[in-house]
């Protein structure tokens, strides 16, 4: 995803606040609204605006087309706004914002949202990640076969050199104030990996998928009810210094080049979500960048005991760097986004509560808008994993292979482009 940084105009939008009201035991408020927009963007451009605001708690979407008439049952909400402008020479674009993890009370007397302009991505997407993992026949948890899979939703080849794939340091369970705060700057990560290559030697056709696996191997050979991945095109490898947790080296499938990882033994996806998974292009010839993009940070954990100040490193990424992220979590434990806005409005799981043994066998998908005149299918991608991604749906390579839905080894019957829709042979 491209990202454009905008001095902003606030443009104040909405009713007058009145206060909350009670109606049958319910708190009821009137909020307003204010839009932070582009520069050189006005009031006047923005066409379809729609206000959505998500109940944390109980799940509900509210939508609204007029801010001068917002009214909210109190409690926590996710929100979000987008609308149509018009561009020189008949371009069509959309201006969109959020905020996360807002609570709406009697108190409440406004909320402002920062828009930016949601420039079309010409590179890869994201169009899978399966981060929760499968189970064996007699309930265990199977680790290894996690993986990321890249679509070149373009008209044009793509290349796959360069491409750095990433994990975030912060978790979206766990909202803290973070000094510096990078945030409209920068992704803080702990995981970097990056395809090799002089720029064109991985091209990737429109229409044509790029698998990333953590182990490229046949997980049958181990677990009867995972699936094959020595067919992806490359993997993430760690040399681990601990002899008792020794990463696996598939033979047949090049490994990525590794530029850090926080863990000394080996990497794999947070397989419950907590976390943003993303991919960059680090410059070309960036060759420092270890030295240059090393990030310390500071904060207070509170606890029911006391406030105790804590310290932490990791790596940052520039915003204008990263192609594509998603931020995921659960409801349960769901705080916060650890991505700007810009990158990312929303997020999206495998499970809803922590530890859900529901979420195996399952990951996110992109979701299909159409299949164009060559056959290919196209995805939606508006920088809003909540409305991008299909949740908790089965995995492309379960569909593919027709291999184990469940722990009683239930063969997968159904293939779709996305978890949903079906592909009709």
């Amino acid at each position: 995803m491209k990202k454009y940084l905008y001095l902003l105009l606030v443009a104040v939008v909405a009713m007058l606040f009145v206060g909350c009201s009670s109606d049958d035991e319910l708190t009821t408020c009137n909020l307003k609204v204010n839009l932070s927009l582009p520069e050189n963007i006005t009031m006047q451009q923005l066409r379809d605006g729609v206000l959505s605001a998500k109940n944390v708690s109980n799940g509900q979407t509210v939508q609204f087309t007029d801010l001068s008439d917002v009214r909210l049952q109190g409690g926590l909400y996710d929100f979000s706004y987008t609308a149509k402008i018009s561009l020189p020479n008949n371009v069509e674009a959309t201006v969109a914002g959020a905020r996360q993890s807002v609570e709406v009370t009697g108190s409440t007397s406004s909320i402002t949202l920062d828009l930016f302009e949601n420039i079309a991505n010409d590179d890869f997407i994201i169009s899978e990640i399966f981060f929760a993992g499968t189970l064996q026949p007699s309930g265990n948890q199977y680790s290894g076969d996690d993986y990321i899979k890249l679509y070149n939703n373009t008209d044009h080849v793509l290349y796959a050199d360069g491409i750095t794939i990433f994990e975030t340091e912060f978790m979206t369970v766990d909202k803290n104030e973070y000094t510096p705060d990078l945030m409209n700057e920068a992704v803080t990560v702990q995981a970097l990996y990056t395809v090799p290559g002089n720029g064109t030697e991985h091209p990737v056709q429109p229409g044509e998928y790029f698998l990333i696996a953590d182990n490229a191997i046949d997980h049958r050979v181990s677990n009867p009810n995972s699936f094959d991945l020595s067919h992806a095109d490359f993997e993430w490898y760690d040399e681990s210094t601990n002899p008792n947790f020794m990463d696996i080296d598939s033979p047949s499938v090049p490994n990525m080049d590794k530029w850090y990882c926080y863990t000394a033994t080996y990497f794999g996806l947070h397989n419950r979500g907590f976390r943003a998974v993303g991919i960059a292009r680090i410059p070309v010839g960036e060759t420092e960048y270890l030295d240059n993009y090393f990030y310390t940070y500071e904060y207070d954990m509170v606890l029911s005991v006391g406030t105790f100040p804590m310290s932490g490193e990791a790596y940052k990424i520039p915003n204008e760097w990263v192609v594509d992220v998603v931020n995921m979590s659960v409801a349960s434990e769901y705080q916060w986004n650890v991505t700007s806005p810009t990158l990312d409005m929303g997020w999206t799981h495998c499970g809803t509560v922590d530890h859900d043994m529901s979420r195996y066998f399952h990951s996110v998908r992109r979701k299909l808008l159409y299949v164009n005149a060559s056959g290919n299918p196209v995805f939606q991608d508006t920088n809003n994993s909540t409305n991008d991604f299909n949740a908790m749906v089965v995995p492309s390579e379960i569909e593919n292979q027709g291999t184990a839905v469940d722990v009683d080894g239930t063969p997968c019957s159904v293939k779709t482009y996305d978890g949903v829709t079906p592909i009709i042979q």
